[in-house]
């Protein structure tokens, strides 16, 4: 029942939000069933961290083979490895190594971008660092920074590593994609731009998220302007401004038409992802969120396009 324009993909934050974080990786094939019944094309997929990334990588035949059975593209593999940002150059190497392996999977089944939350200040956590898809004020909190943490060797050395990991995603024809998030390096359009200069790598780009970057105060269209060449997939939800959250459209405070306003401007042909959900979402029922907002992108956006 493939029924929603490809160009809009079903984030993995549908299948975070049911049944938490990480979710078991063994109910795979399952998961990409419910995606289906929804009436979506296409559809993202992860793997969080060494353990549940390992275990979708064994798994990436039979996911490949259903989602065949099934109608579904993945244009979209999340390789979540906050190690990357370490300042210890050992983990930094074994998560490279992760990386490529994700890299790998992410071939295997078809995607074209792989994408990761962008990198985390070194912080230091009591108990290392948190699972968690936010840094809120809370965990923060409870960070300290290393005594003898040089900044500036540490950011040469972070856009050294992040080079290296652009570099292994080209060789699997994968654009690498940042995304943005409260506690990340890289969560505004300052940021990212900053990090693009000293990163100097043609197949970086940002991973635009409206929720999270309006919840920062980057003015959207002021951002979509100067990010022109840099988005090529764009997570979509609202936000009322005052914490973190993913909401369906409407429910928040964004100006959606100045939104897709300024994406006509700029001539935006990329990919939607819905990014409704989470713990920090009042969001109820899954299945009417992604399901009004694959709709309302439609009528909004890609009906629009073909006028």
């Amino acid at each position: 029942m493939n029924m929603f324009n490809p160009d809009i993909v079903a984030a993995y934050l549908y299948i975070i939000g049911k049944y938490g974080y990480p979710p078991s990786a063994e109910n795979g094939l399952i998961h990409l069933e419910e995606y289906a019944s929804m009436g979506f094309q296409s559809i993202e997929l992860e793997g969080i961290r060494e353990d549940h990334l390992n275990a979708v990588y064994e798994m990436r035949n039979e996911l490949k083979s259903k989602a065949d059975d099934l109608n579904l593209e993945i244009p979209v593999f999340c390789i979540v490895l906050p190690g990357l940002s370490s300042p210890d150059a050992k983990e930094r190497e074994k998560n490279l190594g992760l990386f490529e392996k994700g890299c790998q999977l992410a071939d295997s089944l078809g995607s074209k971008i792989v994408l990761d939350n962008a990198p985390i200040p070194p912080w230091q956590f009591p108990e290392g660092i948190p699972v968690t898809r936010h840094y809120d004020e809370e965990i923060l909190a409870n960070a300290s920074l290393p005594a003898k943490l040089n900044w500036n060797k540490y950011y040469k050395d972070l856009a050294s590593t992040f080079g290296e990991v652009c570099d292994v995603a080209k060789q699997y024809g994968l654009t690498y994609h940042l995304h943005p998030c409260h506690g990340a390096l890289v969560a505004t359009t300052d940021a990212y731009l900053q990090f693009h200069e000293a990163v100097k790598k043609d197949n970086l780009r940002f991973n635009f998220d409206t929720a999270n970057q309006f919840f920062l105060k980057d003015n959207l269209s002021l951002s979509l302007l100067r990010l022109a060449g840099h988005i090529d997939y764009i997570h979509v939800s609202d936000n009322r401004g005052y914490r973190v959250e993913h909401l369906v459209p409407g429910k928040g405070s964004i100006d959606w038409k100045k939104f897709f306003e300024m994406l006509d401007r700029i001539g935006f042909n990329g990919i939607f992802g819905i990014d409704v959900g989470g713990a920090e979402s009042d969001v109820n029922n899954y299945e009417e969120a992604y399901r009004y907002t694959a709709k309302w992108l439609e009528d909004n956006w890609f009906n629009h396009k073909t006028k």
